[in-house]
């Protein structure tokens, strides 16, 4: 279960790594330049420096609010997959079971885990594309 789990975890740090890559950075960059133009504006209050400032950090603040809640919602299915398989397991546990068919539950268990896994490294992908066209239209 914990290879499971490195895998997912090594699939999801690979799509948000290629989304920064292809998307995140560059307007990471533009907020930046955007932001130093305003603190060209010598004649401009502080208080509207700071806002042209908010103004340009806008669409990443969304962006990134935007990937942290798809991130969490992917995090919570996954979750709620593997709770499942230990439901499974643990209804087949009664007061009589012996300790061969705990063993028996247990790997079914982690079977029911890595099947999980594999369900949700293969969703990464069309997240990917969904989430990058998304950001994209956003702009």
């Amino acid at each position: 279960m914990e290879d499971a789990q490195a895998r997912v975890q090594k699939a999801v740090t690979s799509m948000f790594q290629d989304l920064d890559k292809d998307v995140i950075r560059k307007m990471q960059a533009d907020m930046y330049l955007c932001s130093a133009k305003c603190c060209e504006n010598m004649s401009a209050r502080v208080e509207d420096v700071q806002g042209c400032i908010d103004r340009c950090s806008e669409k990443l603040n969304k962006t990134q609010t935007f990937v942290q809640n798809e991130l969490q919602m992917y995090q919570d299915r996954l979750q709620r997959c593997a709770m499942d398989c230990q439901d499974k397991a643990r209804d087949g546990v009664g007061s009589n079971t012996t300790e061969n068919e705990i063993t028996k539950f247990r790997g079914e268990m982690e079977k029911c885990v890595v099947k999980c896994a594999d369900t949700h490294i293969n969703l990464l992908p069309a997240m990917y594309k969904r989430m990058k066209e998304i950001v994209i239209k956003g702009q």
